[in-house]
């Protein structure tokens, strides 16, 4: 997970409050927790629980969650992760709010460049 060597940078910044929202996208709670453990990655402060749906509703649903959790915790960014719903979804709550977004990318392509990109659209 492209988060856990960033989370761990960011743990050592004096004055960075680093606040992980898990989106639920990928919601098998037994996998989410392996990931969690071995990559030694901190319990999410907000999980938007969003669950399985059609790629509109899970977007929607993102969204919707998402928003409030950028009004309550006010951030000065948000770095989305991949290529998937829940990367658009929280990019386009964070663009509307004003918020400065950046997006993480780390696959084969993005480090060796001959990879070819996987499909979203399924």
């Amino acid at each position: 997970m492209k988060l856990a060597p960033l989370a761990r940078a960011l743990a050592t910044r004096a004055g960075v409050r680093h606040v992980i929202v898990h989106t639920g996208q990928h919601y098998d709670e037994e996998m989410s927790e392996s990931f969690l453990r071995s990559l030694a990655i901190p319990r999410p402060d907000f999980n938007l629980a969003a669950g399985s749906a059609s790629h509109a509703q899970q977007t929607a649903t993102i969204m919707q969650r998402f928003e409030p959790v950028c009004l309550e915790v006010r951030p000065d960014i948000v770095l989305v992760y991949g290529d998937v719903n829940s990367t658009l979804a929280a990019a386009l709550v964070a663009a509307k709010l004003g918020i400065t977004v950046g997006h993480v990318e780390a696959d084969c392509a993005a480090a060796t460049g001959r990879c070819p990109r996987k499909s979203t659209a399924s």
